[in-house]
């Protein structure tokens, strides 16, 4: 759907208009674009730690234009700031104000990124007070960015290195377009496991993914992706929904299954398709979702248990099969689908919001259970998206709700798709149990 205002307001008058009154002025996003490069412009690398000099090394190795020390009025693509080292709240004074003064020379869609470490793995509570510190500043700092910049941070755990299979993957992430939408935002890289891949362009090479709710709107879009990403893709939706299932599995070259997911047999169902047609099964994104918005004075046991069905109890069941099969030991990933009234609430949702918040705790749940083969469980949750589902809102509550971020902006279906590619990824091998947001930094919840 087109966002009429930012059109308005991004050029001649309607810009100038929208300077003069304070008005919200949302840009265009630099969303990635095979073959672009991974940032525009030099990355400044902040930090006095071996961890800062290893990683501006590696980066380096990557074509990178690194700068140590920021020069004068050079425009950045990224600030990195290496905060692993920090045992005390006063140790952020001088590394944070040195790279306040390089913000105003940060270009148009930049990234800030911070590596710190987990305050749960602190010595003491004044590690523990610094490390948590970084949490604050980052988020308020996301809010400070303008003309598309995000912030992003990084949270090692232990003595990780930051230059982990799994960090270097995160930062990739961060760094480059597939992270537009993603806004004031921590990922924890809990292990050292993980591979960066041979091919960035096809991350996903040799992999077989399993999408439910796949007919069309985010769906679709994380199937277009996974398979732009190198994955053969099975697309699984309801009978009802099968024309447009056909056409997108067409489109990717995969292979459709109609299927209704509340059924007993549904994950047995998916892993037979999958190996049958394609041999093996590394990746399952749970996504297909329903509403049957209502307050609670109104609700009635159907509208409620029908959102619990398919939103959580389903991916359970599935979960079950795929944990007890022989199929899916190869450092398999799922990945699945949230949302921020999970986290925030949203008035008329609590059926929703419940089986959202349970798709976190799920997800929390289920991570230790994969460990011993290798295999991630995360969750994506999503803000204001641009779908079907969000131009059928009033539009003054679609307006307000697409400029409450920090990006002033609603996000795109690619934007939440792309954060399941690289959950998917060996890349993220190192990060299990997350709930990463697609929001824009939304102004509500954690």
């Amino acid at each position: 759907m087109t966002d009429k205002y930012a059109k308005i307001v991004s050029k001649g008058l309607g810009k100038d208009v929208a300077k003069r009154l304070g008005l919200p002025q949302p840009v265009e996003l630099r969303r990635h674009q095979p073959g672009a490069p991974l940032i525009d412009g030099p990355v400044l690398v902040n930090g006095d730690s071996r961890g800062a000099d290893d990683l501006a090394t590696t980066l380096l190795g990557w074509g990178l234009d690194v700068r140590r020390h920021a020069l004068p009025k050079e425009k950045l693509g990224a600030i990195i700031v290496v905060l692993d080292a920090v045992q005390h709240p006063e140790d952020l004074g001088k590394p944070v104000l040195t790279i306040g003064a390089s913000l105003r020379d940060l270009a148009p869609n930049g990234r800030v990124i911070t590596l710190s470490r987990t305050a749960g793995s602190a010595s003491g509570p004044a590690s523990a007070a610094a490390r948590q510190g970084v949490d604050g500043l980052l988020r308020s700092l996301a809010k400070e960015l303008r003309a598309g910049a995000t912030a992003n941070g990084l949270l090692l755990d232990a003595d990780l290195a930051t230059t982990s299979p799994s960090a270097l993957g995160a930062l990739r992430f961060f760094l480059s377009g597939r992270s537009a939408y993603v806004d004031g935002q921590f990922l924890t890289i809990s292990s050292s496991s993980g591979s960066l891949p041979f091919d960035a362009e096809k991350p996903l090479a040799g992999k077989v993914a399993v999408v439910t709710g796949a007919a069309r709107g985010i769906g679709a879009a994380i199937a277009r992706t996974l398979h732009r990403d190198g994955a053969k893709v099975v697309l699984v939706d309801v009978p009802a929904a099968g024309d447009h299932l056909a056409a997108v599995a067409n489109e990717v070259r995969g292979t459709a299954l109609q299927l209704d997911i509340t059924r007993d047999d549904a994950g047995h169902r998916i892993i037979d398709h999958a190996v049958e047609r394609h041999g093996r099964l590394d990746v399952v994104v749970h996504n297909a979702g329903i509403t049957r918005d209502r307050l609670l004075a109104n609700m009635d046991e159907r509208r409620w248990q029908s959102v619990i069905a398919v939103n959580i109890a389903a991916q359970l069941r599935i979960n079950e099969a795929l944990l007890a099969s022989e199929h899916f030991k190869e450092r398999p990933r799922i990945v699945s689908v949230a949302s921020t009234s999970g986290i925030a609430g949203n008035r008329g949702q609590t059926n929703y919001a419940a089986s959202k918040g349970g798709v976190i705790g799920m997800v929390r749940l289920t991570a230790p259970l994969m460990e011993s083969f290798g295999g991630t469980i995360n969750a994506v949750a999503p803000g204001f998206i641009e779908t079907e589902m969000t131009a059928r809102m009033p539009f003054v509550i679609r307006e307000a709700a697409r400029r409450a971020n920090s990006l002033r902006q609603g996000g795109q279906p690619r934007d939440v798709a792309e954060a399941i590619a690289f959950l998917a990824s060996d890349a993220a091998g190192g990060i299990s149990g997350e709930v990463l947001r697609v929001c824009g930094q939304q102004l509500v919840g954690a």
